[in-house]
């Protein structure tokens, strides 16, 4: 399988991919857990369907020392017990961020007060652009059909 279209031999592309992964950049030096930004973005390609990132957010997480079990049950954080208070209001609020179209209010007052409960200000401005970055990764991804599976930790630096 190839892509419909090479991200990293087009201008366009690689010039939009520079100033995204700039904006990447800033929330991953932010205060908001390394582990949980891996599981935020883990779960929103799982619900995205994007194997590429679903890739390389399972291979990254778990080259950081991340625990496979987590890794697994992130898809069934819910009914997993491996996930403290603060991981699961994070992944409560990516799921709402991430179906925004499937809900008719779109991120619940419920969810946002249980995030803020466990985030400051600065980590739930992370946590909030974060989701819509990794949504951002996902759709590009989807659309042009990026293969999965040949990804290798640090790979893009």
């Amino acid at each position: 399988m190839e892509a419909r279209l090479n991200f990293y031999g087009n201008e366009v592309a690689t010039k939009f991919a520079r100033y995204i992964n700039s904006a990447g950049k800033v929330i991953s030096d932010s205060t908001l857990p390394h582990a949980t930004q891996e599981l935020v973005k883990l779960r929103a390609s799982q619900i995205n369907g994007c194997g590429f990132c679903t890739d390389m957010h399972f291979k990254d997480a778990s080259h950081a020392g991340e625990d496979p079990v987590r890794l697994n049950l992130v898809a069934a954080w819910r009914e997993a017990k491996v996930f403290t208070d603060a991981e699961r209001a994070a992944l409560e609020l990516t799921e709402q961020g991430t179906r925004i179209a499937d809900a008719a209010g779109g991120v619940t007052d419920a969810a946002w007060a249980d995030a803020a409960k466990h985030y400051d200000e600065d980590q739930l401005a992370a946590l909030v652009t974060l989701i819509a970055l990794i949504n951002a990764y996902n759709r590009m991804n989807v659309i042009v059909q990026q293969p999965a599976g040949d990804y290798q930790p640090g790979q893009f630096g």
